[in-house]
């Protein structure tokens, strides 16, 4: 056996020990630096203010880039880790993140921070995080969904660390120094990408997988070329690019789905519309405390207070609905989060005090946890798994554009009214009427199905009498026209 025999076996089957832990733990970090980093910005929020004398709806639509840029890069990232691999892109996104932070520090207008912090950080930080999450279902696959809520954790360990940082380089050295400092501690995701070395796959890789996809492109050309068609032919060219371009779509963002699954319909929908609300807390809990007299630090402090809750409720929230119990009804708990969420901001109405808005982060923050840990599940439940990577691609791009225009108008709306109360008012509105949408429509398509059920039931099992009266035919019963099409379209 040589010597690149017994490597490539031993790098065959590293799954679920020895270096996947230390991937696993790579992940943990890659999670906090970027999914818990937008979650400090709002503590600059006034600085920012101040520097470039910007208005609530200009300002935030630095944050806004930064996190739907975060979201919705995510078929982009996909091309890129099927391209490249996963642990390129993780260093790829690291040297975006950190560049884009480091220019920001530079920057002479808040515009420029929309280009630098929003969109270049954003994008690095969609790289890093996606490909960091996609690549722990290479290394682990007996303990893949422990991996993965071991993973999650880093997220709550961001937004508890990043504030308390944040407020302290920012008392220290002021914002511009900080984002320069920042910029090299998002470099850190180019130390985890290093970790996350190739892995081989015995059978089943990616790229025969991907062969039966470009089938129906080479089908349509063979069928050109036997029609005579040359295949330099402009309409075959075009005709390829096209079906190209519709392969690519159905690949990475599924609207067949969209259309034909009503459960993936309701919840899109429903979070879509919940994002508009969801974001806004992050934003100007801070800057609404500053401004109602709260202390500078234990402004910053809130946030990382929602940080720590979450790294003890959220594990036990993922674990909880995992139970059998819950099965088919994870929906029902999601949407009572959602509610939950929304409630919760009226405590910030009735008061501002920092006693009141400490039990307003408590509560928040379970709120959030059942949100965080169900999102995606909830979205495995309504998608079959072999489509779940297309769904999830038009889930994220359209959640992402609610995130991004729900802090400007918000903004918008403070500007004008000059009372922060509003953005609590708005959230409230968006998060319980996205829960009430979702938690009615699901119970409504349930009684659906049970009545389409029973319908078919009855067709399938017809009563002793039907048959006595109808024995001679009793196929014409059950394959009756009308009937198949009453059935499908309940």
């Amino acid at each position: 056996m040589s010597q690149g025999e017994a490597a490539g076996r031993g790098a065959a089957k590293p799954q679920d020990h020895g270096w996947a832990w230390m991937v696993l733990l790579a992940a943990v970090v890659l999670q906090g630096l970027t999914l818990g980093f937008p979650c400090c910005i709002g503590i600059f929020f006034t600085d920012l203010q101040h520097e470039f004398q910007a208005s609530n709806s200009e300002t935030s639509w630095f944050p806004s880039i930064m996190v739907a840029v975060l979201h919705g890069g995510g078929p982009l990232c996909s091309i890129l880790v099927k391209r490249f691999g996963c642990r390129f892109v993780v260093m790829l996104g690291g040297l975006l993140s950190g560049l884009g932070m480091v220019s920001s520090s530079f920057c002479k207008s808040i515009s420029q921070l929309y280009l630098t912090a929003g969109l270049i950080t954003g994008l690095g930080s969609c790289f890093s995080f996606q490909a960091g999450v996609t690549v722990l279902g290479y290394y682990f696959v007996r303990w893949r969904t422990l991996a993965n809520a071991v993973a999650s954790t880093g997220v709550s360990l961001g937004f508890t660390l990043w504030p308390l940082l944040s407020q302290f380089l920012l008392d220290e050295m002021g914002w511009r120094n900080t984002f320069l400092i920042f910029g090299g501690i998002l470099l850190n995701c180019c130390v985890c990408g290093a970790i996350m070395r190739p892995i081989q796959l015995a059978s089943g890789s990616l790229p025969q997988s991907a062969k039966p996809e470009e089938e129906p492109g080479s089908r349509a050309e063979e069928a050109q070329l036997s029609n005579g068609a040359s295949p330099h032919h402009p309409t075959l060219q075009q005709h390829t690019k096209r079906t190209k371009c519709f392969q690519m779509l159905q690949k990475y963002l599924a609207f067949d789905i969209f259309c034909q699954n009503k459960g993936y319909q309701i919840y899109t929908i429903g979070v879509t519309w919940m994002m508009m609300g969801f974001a806004l807390p992050h934003v100007y809990l801070v800057p609404y405390a500053i401004h109602n007299g709260v202390e500078e630090r234990k402004a910053a402090l809130l946030i990382s207070i929602i940080g720590f809750i979450n790294i003890f409720i959220r594990p036990f929230t993922g674990l909880l609905s995992g139970h059998r119990v819950f099965t088919g009804r994870r929906i029902y708990l999601f949407s009572l989060a959602v509610l939950l969420c929304g409630l919760s901001n009226f405590i910030c109405v009735i008061s501002a005090e920092f006693s009141v808005l400490i039990l307003y982060c408590v509560i928040l923050s379970i709120a959030m946890s059942g949100v965080g840990a169900l999102t995606f599940q909830v979205l495995m439940d309504v998608v079959e798994m072999d489509r779940f990577s297309s769904a999830l691609g038009l889930f994220t791009i359209l959640e992402s554009t609610t995130l991004l225009i729900g802090p400007p108008l918000t903004g918008l709306l403070v500007d004008i009214t000059s009372d922060f109360r509003y953005v609590f008012y708005t959230s409230s509105f968006f998060l319980i009427s996205a829960a009430l949408f979702m938690g009615l429509s699901f119970c409504a398509l349930e009684k659906k199905n049970k009545l389409r059920e029973a319908s078919k039931a009855h067709l399938d099992n017809p009563s002793r009498y039907q048959y006595s009266e109808m024995s001679t035919e009793p196929k014409a019963v059950s394959q009756s026209p009308p009937a198949v099409e009453y059935i499908t379209s309940i």
